[in-house]
């Protein structure tokens, strides 16, 4: 999420941070990435491990061919069926709710996109790039190999300040952060919680930005097939919506389309780590902790699971990057029993409580950055 991380703090890299996406597909794992700054331990035989064991033992880390199957199928039918209703439809202000529509289509793209960076649809490495590709670069014009470069990063080192791009970009998870910055950004931390959800309405003009930037001045595999398949997003999108509605209808459906896209994918976000443990870089906690401990679940049932496109189970998620979408509902009472027997908090709410939960984590950490406030050892915005 690029209102939680900054374009500019994109290091993409072929190979960066891979082994911290597919860590669990070795049983002799590390429990810091490669891109660590500390030193490296094995856990063979640690408390991960038995963890590992007990997921593969119920075959939860096997792919799930016939559900992404149907799940690509239904999404590019309701990509298709989007677009022909804004054509049949023409230059009308009925053209708001298939913006709303698309959007929501949009986001499901994004997260079968996700699936496909960690390697989660198909068994072949390069299968699951280009459709990453086709789903991200091309459908809606987010640039796969930047956002695997970034989000790689954020699962070697979530919730950790100075490491984590996610939590360094305009809005503070620590008092601490938020007390010490001198930029522009310091203004936005002081009333953060009030101007998140308007903040997110720029979400998606933010990663079409980090994605342009990042295929023009980083050196990401593929760069030129991303640019051409970015270009073609743009081109394509903006021709066909101002051939069918006037300039000024255009603006406002691209306005309201990229604006509930944005919305739609922060408030999917949001939950998952705001409010949790921050950490600071450097940090000692093991692999299994350091991502439980920075995870929230949202509970919910299907509805919640197709909404937040499997996001909601992100401790699993974090713990099992390249586990399919639909095993991570089947892992989480394996992963909850587990935490349980070792006494390691294992966190989650409901959907309204997560928001409750980050919002009031974002206030108390903005408070730090307001006129008189007081510097104190206890500035850290988690739980």
């Amino acid at each position: 999420m690029v209102i939680d991380s900054t374009a500019d703090r994109v290091t993409p890299s072929s190979g960066a941070g891979t082994s911290a996406l597919v860590a669990e597909d070795r049983d002799d794992v590390s429990e810091q990435s490669p891109t660590s700054t500390g030193p490296q331990t094995k856990t063979r035989g640690s408390e991960f491990s038995v963890l590992l064991r007990r997921v593969r033992e119920a075959g939860l880390l096997d792919r799930r061919s016939r559900y992404y199957t149907w799940r690509i199928a239904l999404t590019a039918l309701a990509f298709v069926g989007g677009w022909t209703a804004f054509v049949l439809l023409g230059d009308s202000w009925w053209q708001l709710g298939v913006a709303a529509f698309l959007a929501a289509v949009f986001a499901q793209l994004a997260f079968l996109g996700h699936d496909a960076g960690h390697k989660q649809i198909f068994a072949n490495r390069k299968a699951n790039y280009a459709f990453g590709a086709i789903a991200g670069n091309l459908a809606i014009g987010l640039s796969i190999g930047w956002w695997v470069a970034n989000h790689n990063r954020h699962h070697a080192h979530p919730n950790t300040e100075g490491a984590d791009p996610d939590v360094m970009g305009v809005l503070a998870y620590s008092g601490e952060r938020a007390r010490t910055d001198r930029t522009f950004r310091r203004f936005i931390f002081r009333y953060q919680a009030w101007l998140f959800f308007p903040l997110l309405l720029l979400e998606a003009g933010s990663l079409h930005f980090a994605s342009v930037r990042a295929v023009l001045r980083w050196p990401i595999p593929n760069r030129v097939l991303e640019g051409a398949l970015l270009a073609a997003h743009f081109v394509g999108y903006l021709a066909t919506v101002f051939l069918v509605l006037s300039p000024v209808n255009g603006l406002v459906f691209i306005a309201v389309q990229q604006g509930l896209f944005g919305l739609y994918m922060g408030c999917t976000f949001a939950p998952n780590h705001k409010g949790m443990e921050v950490l600071h870089e450097g940090n000692s906690v093991d692999f299994l902790r350091r991502q439980v401990l920075t995870s929230r679940n949202v509970i919910g049932g299907p509805i919640i699971d197709t909404a937040m496109g499997g996001l909601n189970y992100q401790v699993e998620h974090h713990l099992f990057p390249s586990m399919p979408r639909p095993n991570l509902r089947r892992a989480q009472p394996i992963v909850e029993q587990f935490c349980a027997e070792r006494d390691i908090p294992y966190l989650q709410t409901g959907l309204i409580a997560s928001y409750a939960q980050a919002l009031a984590a974002l206030d108390a950490a903005g408070r730090f950055a307001r006129p008189g406030a007081v510097a104190s050892s206890e500035t850290h915005a988690g739980v």
